[in-house]
């Protein structure tokens, strides 16, 4: 298994993100930590973030921003080490990173920061274990089965873990669905064109749930053509006819595949030719990875 995966958090948007985290904050610290309060202002701790289990770690940059907003508040500063990146293996025992502040601030931000670098590292070790099962056979994309309020987060995750992001939601690409078609009573080629004829450059996925579908979807002029709930014996027969298509028209296409894909079954998948594989469970069923924070009393 590969250890690091390079993952910058240079792209991420922070002023987005710290919305997101005060809200989160808000909802747990309310009025105030009346438990914490009972800890002098003045005493100063240091915070290790341990493994338990293992698993791809994410979400270093995410988890300090927890404290860094909650010591602005109160004119205190935070200090951090980093000894794991986002993107790295780690085992039981493993000290990820430490953080300094004051007491109060880190009792108060603890489970906040916790809740979410768990949740990211959990999405990131899923990712891995597809992205590895799948053996540089297709690429390992996430979908829009997202938590409510914490895609951005959960889509860097999957970065982390070594996997792609699809579109971000409806409006950056285009994505002709199953439910598309048959609301339209149109071939799945009809509405890309339709599509296509307001924007050159979008980006314009179509699925298709049966070979008749993708094949209008290649003529209608979409780049990648999704072949939903197909099997992979399916895929090997159906795709070399839609890329012969595709060039006869002179035109590119990438195929995906989705699904029921599990870590089981994805590498069979990989091995059809297809280009990508999306997997709603790296996002929507993914386990929290075991971690904890260990305080100590600085003197």
């Amino acid at each position: 298994m590969r250890d690091t995966i390079a993952v910058t958090s240079v792209d991420l948007p922070w002023d987005e993100i710290d919305l997101s985290l005060q809200a989160a904050l808000a909802e747990d610290v309310g009025q105030g930590d009346v438990t914490s309060e009972a800890v002098a202002p003045e005493v100063q701790a240091r915070g290790t973030l341990l493994a338990k289990e293992p698993g791809i770690f994410a979400g270093a940059p995410i988890f300090l921003r927890v404290f860094e907003l909650l010591a602005e508040r109160q004119g205190e500063t935070v200090d951090a080490q980093v000894a794991i990146e986002d993107g790295s293996w780690i085992s039981p025992g493993d000290g990820v990173l430490s953080v300094t502040a004051s007491a109060r601030t880190l009792l108060v931000g603890e489970r906040t920061a916790l809740n979410f670098v768990q949740r990211l590292s959990g999405i990131a070790t899923a990712t891995r274990r597809f992205v590895d099962a799948a053996a540089g056979g297709a690429r390992i994309l996430d979908t829009r089965k997202t938590t409510p309020g914490l895609r951005l987060f959960e889509r860097y995750a999957v970065r982390a873990g070594g996997g792609e992001n699809h579109r971000f939601g409806l409006f950056d690409q285009a994505m002709v669905k199953n439910n598309h078609v048959d609301l339209a009573q149109a071939d799945p080629g009809l509405l890309v064109q339709r599509i296509r004829s307001r924007s050159r450059e979008l980006t314009i996925t179509a699925e298709a749930r049966n070979e008749a579908e993708a094949l209008s979807a290649v003529r209608g002029g979409a780049d990648v053509v999704l072949l939903d709930n197909m099997t992979p014996e399916e895929i090997e027969v159906i795709g070399p006819r839609l890329r012969a298509l595709a060039r006869e028209l002179g035109a590119e296409i990438e195929l995906e595949a989705s699904g029921g894909i599990d870590l089981e079954t994805v590498g069979r998948f990989a091995r059809t030719g297809v280009e990508r594989i999306s997997v709603g469970a790296l996002t929507h069923s993914a386990a929290a990875l075991d971690l904890s924070l260990s305080l100590e009393r600085l003197p």
